[in-house]
């Protein structure tokens, strides 16, 4: 074979991935409050959409539109394709990327800024009505009215310093309610206060006793005897007996009582007399008042309701607003356009429209497809509660509707769904198996988890229950569960040993 230069011609095949289908992928990680944000952002960007103002008839709380979805006779949820409008001509199909690659699937909104062609929009709720449930638009008072007229915690030192202090000393309990955290505690050392303000120690410490007034009463506080010493002060409590008791609240914690009664030289009446007043006092003063950060609701993607025996599905139309490609201000912008880059630019604006309504579409059909497998796996939750959730994987759901593993998974990301029993994420009916011990159908974890705190519960002082013991229990109940699994899942959920249970049962019992 001769060796030199020459041209071959070769021929393959390749998947590529477009600008716009990387966007589409992109969207389906995206809440419903996150596509709105970038709906305002879109329709800035392209003259061509606009919001449909069209007025619609308010929804009936509790109902879904009868045209969002139908529930099936059997009970079955109802298929997500019937929630899709009529009319429309040719439906594409949901939305789906059969290849492994993860490569968009942690993608945030920012990763979006600047792409061609994105931005939420469209007819959010498919053809049905605004929204349903409880929750509808208008009902009770919006969460922005009820937080405007909070007061948070700086503000209010703030004004009572105004009030009691003058001169320098306001300056520095200024200073000091700036430092105090949302708890009422502050974490400074005076020392370093004073040569910050070049002010001396003795007037620092003055000015925090007088701050150590205010309201609410324990404000200040740089320790936790600290702040209950305050609130013992205020209530004329803090007696020599209070003061070692406060003192010593590492052993009140342990519930060594007999070393706390010879510390203290008080009887077995008068140290439950005690402990009885601390349970009065604020360990967290501060934390009444509202603090400087907003606390944001959590809007629901999804709304669930049993109908007819079966159950109705519908995406929350109030959070996404219908978009619409005014073609007739396109005809008119293309008629005043006479150079090439202004037709360009309108040409390229009309097919991103275009586009977006399209890959909304296809959002909203994957979702609710997503959405309506997950309710049919898990209708024993929607029906009897937490502990009938039933294990099941991102695999199983994929595979029963016959896309791609990393699209369910992308679907299911920050995405909240509403029902009778509450507001849950997605993610939360995908739980892992334990198995039963008879070889029966395996449980999910979160019911294995609903039975141990069940049986914590109902434990009494006199027999609190160890973890072998409550593996005991479980097994009996019929889960194979081992030792070092239960005390993991006590702990996820905050429940303390059995040492520290009897500890603080013991206490309350005092």
């Amino acid at each position: 074979m001769a060796l030199g230069p020459r041209l071959d011609l070769r021929q393959s095949q390749s998947l590529v991935m477009t600008p716009q289908l990387q966007q589409a992928i992109r969207l389906l990680a995206l809440s419903n409050v996150e596509i709105e944000a970038f709906i305002a952002d879109e329709l800035e960007r392209n003259p061509l959409l606009e919001v449909d103002a069209q007025d619609r008839e308010p929804p009936v709380p509790g109902e879904i539109a009868p045209e969002a979805a139908e529930p099936r006779g059997d009970g079955e949820p109802v298929d997500a394709d019937l929630a899709i409008g009529e009319g429309r001509g040719e439906v594409d199909q949901p939305l789906d990327v059969d290849f492994g690659a993860e490569t968009f699937h942690h993608d945030s909104p920012s990763d979006m800024a600047g792409t061609p062609g994105q931005g939420p929009g469209q007819d959010g709720s498919l053809g049905m009505q605004d929204l349903s449930g409880p929750m509808a638009a208008g009902d009770g008072p919006a969460w922005e009215d009820m937080l405007e007229g909070s007061t948070s915690l700086r503000e209010h030192l703030q004004a009572q310093a105004g009030m009691a202090l003058d001169g320098m000393d306001l300056f520095v309990g200024r200073h000091l309610a700036d430092l105090i955290d949302e708890n009422g505690y502050l974490h400074a050392d005076l020392l370093e206060v004073s040569r910050q303000l070049g002010v001396p120690l003795d007037r620092v410490e003055q000015v925090l006793s007088v701050v150590q007034t205010f309201e609410p009463t324990g404000v200040g506080a740089r320790s936790l005897a600290e702040c209950i010493a305050i609130q013992a002060r205020e209530a004329d409590r803090y007696d020599p007996a209070m003061a070692r008791l406060i003192d010593n609240l590492d052993l009140l914690a342990k519930g060594a009582l007999p070393q706390l009664r010879r510390i203290c030289g008080v009887d077995e009446e008068d140290l439950a007399d005690m402990i009885a007043e601390l349970r009065g006092y604020d360990p967290r003063p501060g934390a009444q008042f509202g603090g400087d950060t907003v606390i944001e609701a959590v809007a629901p993607d999804l709304f669930v309701v049993e109908r007819d025996g079966g159950w109705a599905i519908e995406i929350n139309s109030a959070t996404l607003p219908r978009l619409l490609v005014n073609r007739q201000y396109y005809v008119e912008m293309s008629g005043g356009a006479h150079d090439a880059q202004s037709k360009a630019w309108l040409n390229e604006c009309l097919n991103e429209a275009n586009w977006l309504v399209k890959a909304l579409d296809q959002r909203q059909r994957t979702i609710l497809k997503v959405a309506s497998e997950i309710v049919k796996q898990q209708d024993g939750f929607f029906r009897k509660g937490v502990t009938h959730l039933k294990p099941l994987t991102l695999k199983m759901v994929a595979e029963a509707i016959e896309m791609h593993e990393s699209t369910v998974s992308r679907v299911t990301s920050n995405k909240y769904l509403s029902c009778a029993r509450g507001l849950h994420e997605l993610k939360f009916f995908f739980t892992s198996a334990i198995q039963a011990t008879d070889g029966g159908e395996a449980v999910s974890a979160a019911a294995v988890k609903s039975h141990i705190k069940a049986l914590i519960d109902e434990e009494q002082p006199s027999a609190i229950l160890s973890d072998d013991k409550l593996v005991e229990l479980l097994q009996a109940k019929g889960f194979d569960i081992a030792r070092r699994t239960v005390a993991k899942y006590r702990e996820a959920m905050g429940l303390g040993s059995s040492v520290q249970r009897r500890r603080q049962k013991k206490l309350a019992g005092v």
